[in-house]
């Protein structure tokens, strides 16, 4: 059995926090995609030969989500040219610009008369806009083929060009998704080409247009409970209106290693501080949570409502 910890909680009092890591809880266990609602979403990204990041990113929900038939598209390819330490896409130079990807993501959407879609992208460094004109090009064909689907974009940081994010807010998706992933004192290890500070920017630049804001965080990559929680903080002080936190898996031996098994209690209590203590309106947090985990109930709660759409 694994040694149990007990530390001082910064909630203010005194739990379990934690187990080593070593063998995965069984709390983190799920079941093989299998199922009818699997098969046919299945076939619709291999028909419009699209790339997903529940696939790319080995996501544990990805059986649970296409079953539900959701799932999230990565536009940009499949080659990041970042080389983050927790994330499971293979990185490189992007041998292509695929400019018909657009036309199939829509085209897809439409075909699977989607009410809420969730994209994300590699990072494209290497082209001068991040490739946030394609990203405009995206929403904009979704929105011709698609006008019922509300549209969420989980976007990377452009480097801070912020013209090539204005691109993107212009096309005005429903719901801006920027994750932060962990916390500043991580950054050089986890996502050693972004910036803290940079990120929360972007996040305030949104916000300040009148969009509904979203970002993510991993735990059990190496923060403390008191760094998370001024995350938290930072979070709320930009106004940001949904939050996902969940357990950090390993991908493989090459990638960073887990620090700490998060029990589903820690992750009640931090959903408990968020909106309770910080007032943040939506909160999702648990050991199997993701970036895009229930993000279609989420574009569905009548208080989040965006001026950007």
């Amino acid at each position: 059995m694994s040694e149990r910890i007990v530390s001082l909680n910064v909630m203010g009092d005194q739990r379990p926090e934690h187990t080593l890591p070593g063998r995965k809880p069984n709390w983190l266990r799920v079941k093989l995609p299998a199922g009818p609602g699997y098969q046919r979403l299945r076939s619709t990204i291999d028909e419009h030969k699209l790339h997903t990041v529940c696939e790319s990113a080995k996501c544990p929900n990805m059986g649970e989500c296409w079953a539900r038939g959701t799932a999230t598209i990565m536009i940009l390819g499949d080659t990041c040219t970042r080389s983050c330490g927790f994330c499971h896409i293979k990185t490189g130079r992007p041998p292509v610009l695929d400019l018909d990807e657009p036309r199939r993501v829509a085209e897809a959407a439409a075909l699977m008369k989607l009410k809420h879609i969730v994209m994300t992208s590699v990072n494209r460094d290497e082209l001068p806009d991040g490739g946030a004109g394609i990203w405009a090009e995206t929403i904009t064909s979704i929105r011709e083929a698609s006008p019922g689907t509300s549209i969420e974009v989980l976007i990377p940081d452009f480097c801070g060009d912020w013209g090539a994010l204005q691109k993107v807010l212009d096309a005005k998706p429903d719901i801006l998704n920027h994750n932060l992933e962990t916390v500043p004192s991580q950054y050089f290890r986890v996502r050693p080409q972004a910036k803290y500070t940079r990120s929360l920017e972007l996040l305030q630049r949104a916000k300040a247009q009148g969009f509904v804001t979203k970002t993510g965080l991993m735990v059990g990559i190496g923060e403390t409970d008191e760094e998370l929680l001024q995350v938290f903080r930072d979070v709320r002080a930009i106004d940001v209106d949904i939050v996902t936190v969940g357990q950090y898996l390993q991908p493989t031996r090459e990638h960073l290693p887990i620090a700490r098994w998060v029990t589903p209690e820690q992750f009640a209590e931090y959903k408990r501080f968020c909106e309770k203590d910080l007032a943040i309106p939506v909160v999702e947090s648990g050991p199997l949570v993701r970036s895009s985990y229930h993000a279609d109930e989420q574009a569905e709660l009548k208080h989040l409502q965006t001026k950007g759409s």
